[in-house]
């Protein structure tokens, strides 16, 4: 496994995490079949057997929370634990990190996070008077929370929340076909490297937003977008890893399957050590014909 310096946080953290929703058994609409705690206990044990030691759940991912909770518990003092909230004052804020930590088995987060920013309006709430930042906030002057950040899914709304406090981590999607569409994250990347932030990246597997029929008659449910399919796309979708590698990210987040999590932490050699090359990104650039009308962000994510 490579690791990586996490920013400030004084953490070497693996560079692919494990993102809760491969825990899950029941996640959105979705019902994997099988036995879910038996599932997630083997998944997890399989990251730690493989040098994983970053994990991050959050209340929304359906049961991620329960199964992964009792899965890693045994591991607690070797890892280091995510979570989020995605709550926008501070009394049900607290009433989610409680369950959160009693879900988990653990006493305090390495890291805690605001959970899925995307607009202004959901910032200013944030930091209003009574605001969940008020309990992140005092979560980490008491120990509860050792490191305080937040996920985005819009850059300027990132870039606001940076200038209001000194955030630790940042969570963000380093997706090849936003960035190169769009410039998606490319400020926000330069300013977190300016910074010294931790920088997770997310959507790096992704092809494209769904279509309604697509999601669920596929073998990858769990994912919020549609991911390269392997032993179809693996030379693309090994170029799109890279690209998300070259944009600077520390920690590698793939979607919330196993087969795309394992294919990620087989292929970290290639993916971490060989540049992109001029070739990979003229392979990115024709798939760019068949994704571009289809952003699964819209433009006040990427301020176009």
């Amino acid at each position: 496994m490579k690791y990586h310096d996490f920013g400030k946080t004084g953490y070497k953290v693996s560079a692919i995490g494990y993102g809760g929703i491969v825990s899950s058994q029941h996640f959105d609409e979705a019902a994997i079949p099988g036995d879910g705690q038996k599932m997630s206990d083997h998944h997890v044990a399989w990251a730690i057997d493989h040098g994983i030691n970053y994990f991050d759940v959050a209340p929304t991912y359906g049961d991620a929370q329960l199964l992964m909770g009792n899965s890693i518990q045994s591991y607690r003092k070797d890892v280091y634990l995510a979570c989020k909230t995605n709550r926008r004052n501070r009394a049900e804020a607290e009433d989610e990190m409680k369950e959160s930590l009693s879900l988990l088995h653990t006493d305090y987060f390495d890291v805690y996070q605001l959970h899925g920013l995307v607009t202004e309006e959901e910032l200013d709430e944030c930091f209003a008077p009574g605001g969940t930042m008020e309990l992140l906030i005092e979560m980490k002057k008491q120990g509860i929370a050792r490191n305080i950040g937040f996920t985005a899914h819009s850059e300027p709304t990132a870039l606001l929340a940076l200038e209001r406090y000194d955030f630790d981590t940042v969570m963000f999607p380093l997706n090849w076909h936003m960035h190169m569409q769009h410039g998606m994250g490319e400020r926000l990347r330069q300013e977190v490297k300016r910074r010294g932030i931790g920088f997770l990246g997310i959507k790096s597997m992704i092809e494209k937003a769904w279509t309604p029929e697509e999601r669920y008659a596929s073998k990858y449910p769990k994912s919020w977008c549609k991911p390269f399919e392997m032993g179809k796309d693996d030379e693309v979708l090994l170029a799109a890893l890279k690209y998300a590698v070259s944009l600077g990210e520390d920690i590698l987040v793939p979607p919330g399957n196993f087969e795309h999590f394992s294919f990620a932490l087989e292929h970290q050699d290639e993916i971490f050590e060989e540049p992109l090359t001029e070739q990979e990104k003229e392979l990115l650039k024709k798939r760019l014909t068949g994704v571009s009308d289809a952003p699964f962000y819209g433009p006040e994510c990427y301020g176009g």
